[in-house]
């Protein structure tokens, strides 16, 4: 039982909480600057930019991923712009227009594609492949401790893992800026901080952890994990550290719950097959974010 555990579920379940916690961060700032849509537009608009990316480059690698998906942004940022001002249409269906319009064309690449050899398809797209990041020199607890076997960890854990530790750190260094144009940007402005810049290093600090989720647990979590928890954290207190903590304890709990629901729920009921764990882990941070705003101290009259 502890090898399959450790072989099979518990980097899956890493991964998930790392990504997560990487995307429910940002997305703290997002929420309270109202600005909750740009994480829904960072998911969509990246991935034409990554299926360019593997056409061009014809492998699946993090740094063509990156690039692909930071060219994709600029684009997006240029045709939201000229939509707004040639169109003379509200930002927010400027915005709309673009990030579907850009992620229906991604698919569309996808499917005339040969994307035979990678795990890269519009259902992968989706919901990722979480399920099949799988440690398969594990032979137990011991291999935590074990350098040879620790090699051969599913390469998204590292990557996962370092996105987390870039937005945190980011995050930590900036935070006096982060907090004052976050709450107060005419004070800040007036006291010399660049709140335009501060604005955009929150949406590279997203498309960041986007980028990075992708591959491996899709848009759909990358979605909920933006909003839910930092929507569900914002019920339980009004500062902004205790938010953010609570944030990444509910991030935690969905990725966890929603995995393992996805592969023994079904059995619990009856039923024969494991159902999607990107699913069942954006419906858990679907879940949580419910109940506390049925119950939380701070939800909302």
């Amino acid at each position: 039982m502890g090898y399959e555990f450790v072989a099979l579920s518990l980097p899956p379940i890493v991964i998930g909480m790392l990504a997560a916690m990487a995307c429910a961060l940002p997305g703290n700032f997002l929420l309270l600057r109202r600005q909750s849509l740009i994480g829904d537009a960072i998911s969509h608009v990246v991935l034409p930019g990554i299926v360019v990316a593997f056409l061009i480059t014809g492998v699946i690698s993090t740094i063509p991923m990156m690039f692909g998906a930071a060219a994709a942004a600029l684009v997006a940022v240029v045709l939201i712009e000229a939509i707004r001002r040639l169109g003379k249409v509200e930002p927010g269906a400027a915005m709309g227009v673009v990030f579907t319009a850009m992620f229906a064309g991604g698919v569309l690449l996808l499917e005339q594609s040969d994307t035979s050899g990678v795990h890269l398809d519009v259902e992968h797209a989706l919901y990722g492949n979480l399920e099949s990041l799988i440690w398969l020199d594990a032979v137990g607890w011991s291999s935590l401790a074990d350098p040879a076997a620790l090699s051969g960890l599913p390469p998204e854990l590292l990557r996962m893992a370092l996105a987390l530790l870039v937005v945190a750190g980011l995050t930590w260094l900036f935070w006096r800026p982060l907090k004052l144009s976050t709450f107060d940007e005419g004070f800040a402005r007036s006291v010399g901080l660049p709140t335009g810049l501060i604005g955009l290093g929150i949406v590279v600090m997203a498309a960041l952890a986007a980028v990075a989720a992708f591959d491996a647990v899709g848009s759909i979590i990358v979605i909920a994990m933006f909003i839910c928890p930092p929507a569900a954290a914002r019920l339980m207190t009004n500062r902004l550290e205790s938010q953010i903590g609570w944030s990444m304890v509910f991030a935690c709990l969905s990725a966890i719950i929603g995995y393992v629901l996805a592969g023994y729920g079904p059995m619990w009921i009856g039923a024969a097959a494991s159902v999607s764990a990107a699913g069942m882990i954006a419906t858990v941070s679907g879940l949580i974010l419910a109940i506390t705003a049925l119950f939380a101290p701070h939800r909302r009259a």
